[in-house]
C-alpha cells in the first residue's frame, strides 16, 4: 500500500497560477454564500449559552487535528508523509460549506451549525495555519526518527496567514455586509448560491485533476479507504466529545457534522499556493487526499442526514 501511495507523492499535478486564481475565486464565492446566512443573533445566541459553541469549537480545532496526528502516527507503516501531511491539513481546516445544509437536513440544530461555521471560519485564520505547521512538524519529525527518507518541509505561516485571511476573511466581510444592507435579496439568493457552490467545486475538482486522473483513478481504493476512516473518525470524535459534556443528543450530531465536514478547499488552496509548497516540493498525494475528502464529506454527510433526520429531534438547546 506504502508503495503504490509514493506515486501519488511524487505525481507533478498540472496546475497554473490561473487554475488557483480560479480556484480561489471558487472558495470565496463558497465562503461569500455562507456569511449569507450568518446572523448577528447567531453570535449572540452563543454568547448568551456558549456551552455547545464552545465544544464545538474544541472538537474541530483541538481535538480533531490531534486525534488525525495520532491516527496518522499509528497507520505510518502503511502511508507515506504526503498522505499523512494532506490528512492534518484537511483536519486543520474549518467545517465545509455544505455543513449547515447537512445539520438542516439531518434536522440537527442549525442556529448553532451557522454559528459554529462562522466562529470556526473566523478562527481558522490563525487556527489552521497553527494546527498544520505544529502537527505536520511533528509528524515528520516522528518520521525522521524511525530513518524515513523525508524531505524538509517548510512552511511561511505569514504567507499561509495572509492566505487564509484573503479567502476566508475578506469574502466573509462582504457577505456579512450585504445580507445585512439587501436582506430580501439574501433570502432569494442564498438556495442557489449553496447549489452552484457545491456543484462549481465538485466540478473544478474534476476539471483541475483530469489532467492525471488515469494515476488517481489507479490509487482510488487506497485514497478511498483512508477518506472512508479519517471521516468516520472525525464525525465519531465530534460525536464522543458531545457525549462527553453531556449535551442534548440533537446538538450531539450537529458538532458531529461540523467536525466531520472539512473545508477541503480551503485544503487545496493552501496546498496549490506555490508561496507556501514550493513547486519542487511532492505534494501530489496531500492534493489528492483533500480532493477526495471535498467529494466523499458530501457523500458521508448526505447519508448521515438521511439516517438522523427521524433521530434525536428532542428540543433545541444551544
Amino acid at each position: 500500500m506504502k508503495e503504490e501511495l509514493q506515486l501519488l507523492d511524487k505525481l507533478q499535478l498540472n496546475f497554473n497560477s490561473e487554475g488557483l486564481f480560479a480556484l480561489n475565486l471558487v472558495l470565496a464565492f463558497i465562503m461569500f454564500g455562507i456569511a449569507l446566512e450568518i446572523k448577528p443573533k447567531h453570535f449572540k445566541e452563543v454568547f448568551t449559552n456558549p456551552k455547545s459553541a464552545i465544544i464545538g469549537i474544541l472538537s474541530q480545532f483541538f481535538v480533531l487535528p490531534l486525534v488525525t496526528f495520532i491516527f496518522a502516527i499509528l497507520i505510518s507503516n502503511y502511508i507515506t508523509i504526503g498522505v499523512a501531511l494532506g490528512m492534518i491539513m484537511v483536519a486543520s481546516c474549518p467545517g465545509g460549506n455544505i455543513s449547515n445544509f447537512i445539520s438542516h437536513l439531518a434536522r440537527g440544530n442549525t442556529a448553532l451549525s451557522v454559528s459554529l461555521t462562522g466562529f470556526s471560519s473566523l478562527g481558522a485564520i490563525i487556527l489552521t495555519p497553527a494546527n498544520f505547521a505544529f502537527y505536520g512538524t511533528q509528524f515528520i519529525n516522528y518520521t525522521e526518527r524511525t530513518s524515513e527518507l523525508v524531505r524538509p518541509l517548510s512552511i511561511n505561516p505569514v504567507q499561509m496567514f495572509t492566505t487564509v485571511f484573503i479567502i476566508l476573511g475578506i469574502p466573509l466581510i462582504i457577505g456579512l455586509q450585504f445580507s445585512r444592507f439587501f436582506p430580501t435579496i439574501t433570502e432569494k439568493i442564498i438556495k442557489p448560491i449553496k447549489l452552484v457552490s457545491i456543484i462549481g467545486f465538485v466540478g473544478f475538482i474534476v476539471i483541475a485533476f483530469s489532467n492525471n486522473f488515469e494515476h488517481f483513478i489507479s490509487h482510488i481504493e487506497w485514497v478511498t479507504l483512508i477518506v472512508f476512516f479519517h471521516n468516520l473518525l472525525a464525525i465519531l470524535t465530534g460525536l464522543t466529545v458531545a457525549a462527553l459534556f453531556k449535551l442534548p443528543p440533537i446538538n450531539r450530531k450537529t458538532i458531529a457534522i461540523e467536525t466531520g465536514i472539512q473545508n477541503s478547499g480551503l485544503a487545496l488552496v493552501l496546498i496549490f499556493n506555490p508561496k507556501i509548497f514550493p513547486p519542487d516540493l511532492e505534494v501530489g498525494a496531500m492534493a489528492y487526499i483533500a480532493a477526495w475528502w471535498g467529494i466523499w464529506h458530501i457523500i458521508a454527510g448526505l447519508a448521515i442526514a438521511f439516517l438522523w433526520k427521524n433521530r434525536y429531534t428532542s428540543t433545541i438547546r444551544i
